[in-house]
């Protein structure tokens, strides 16, 4: 039997590299892919009809705020699309018997602990994003027996979205100094990564349902991470990069967010 997959938030950096890898296969798998403009999770009438009208087997929901500044400016914004709009997603889900595989994140945690968090650690976000985002975790738990929350950290795509990765290449070429901060450590976690252990959940029929964590392997701070942006885009000796001790944000951000 093909299994039918909906991706939401297909626009988005993770989306686009699902699409790529994963669209033309051979592994008994059909996708479908929507936009924000041709889903939007937080409209609940078209929510419903939407999936009245399609079968699936699987959402794979990218559909997210990630604007960790605008979301402690005007958090209602982030709220509804990332709580309610999961909230919404995950009752259509409930009803027509599909598994939910939601994309969640590090800053759920506040970042103080010496050791990298399990899936069973106390969350505490300092920030509204991660509070939006703890929120929609909340609501998933509450509505569906089969799921998959995938925290992830530090997401970047080499091709797709706005991110770190490619913020730090623009500014390479374009100003003579970096001044990056080395006071936040995590784990970049590339997209590629990502997919693919999402898709191995599909593929695998995996029941073990509830709270995952997955990021690449290496911890570094953000100083570490465009150090290596830079050599691997053999840019290290074009431009100087600066450490920075203290980096002043709108929102605060977690110090230490490492998962295990």
């Amino acid at each position: 039997m093909i299994k039918k997959i909906l991706v939401t938030g297909a626009n988005g950096q993770l989306g686009k590299t699902i699409k790529e890898l994963y669209y033309d296969n051979d592994i008994g798998l059909e996708f479908v892919f929507v936009s924000k403009k041709e889903l939007d999770i937080t409209k609940q009438d078209l929510l419903h009809l939407f999936f009245k009208q399609n079968h699936f087997h699987y959402c794979i929901n990218c559909a997210a705020y990630t604007d960790v500044e605008q979301a402690e400016k005007t958090p209602e914004i982030a709220y509804n699309i990332n709580s309610d709009g999961v909230s919404n997603l995950a009752y259509e889900c409930s009803e027509n018997n599909i598994v939910l595989i939601h994309i969640s994140t590090d800053y759920v945690f506040d970042g103080e602990s010496e050791k990298p968090y399990e899936v069973t650690d106390r969350t505490n976000p300092i920030n509204e994003y991660g509070k939006s985002k703890l929120d929609g975790e909340i609501k998933i738990k509450s509505i569906l027996k089969r799921y998959f929350i995938v925290r992830t950290s530090w997401l970047y795509s080499r091709k797709y979205g706005n991110n770190f990765y490619k913020t730090i290449l623009k500014k390479a070429k374009e100003e003579k100094e970096l001044h990056i901060t080395v006071d936040q450590t995590g784990c970049p976690t590339n997209t590629e990564s990502l997919s693919n252990y999402l898709l191995k959940l599909i593929i695998n029929n995996s029941k073990d349902y509830g709270i995952k964590h997955f990021c690449d392997e290496k911890i570094m701070t953000w100083y570490d991470f465009t150090h290596k942006i830079l050599i691997e885009n053999d840019l290290l000796g074009k431009t100087k990069l600066v450490k920075l001790e203290k980096y002043l944000t709108f929102a605060r951000r977690p110090k230490k967010s490492i998962l295990k």
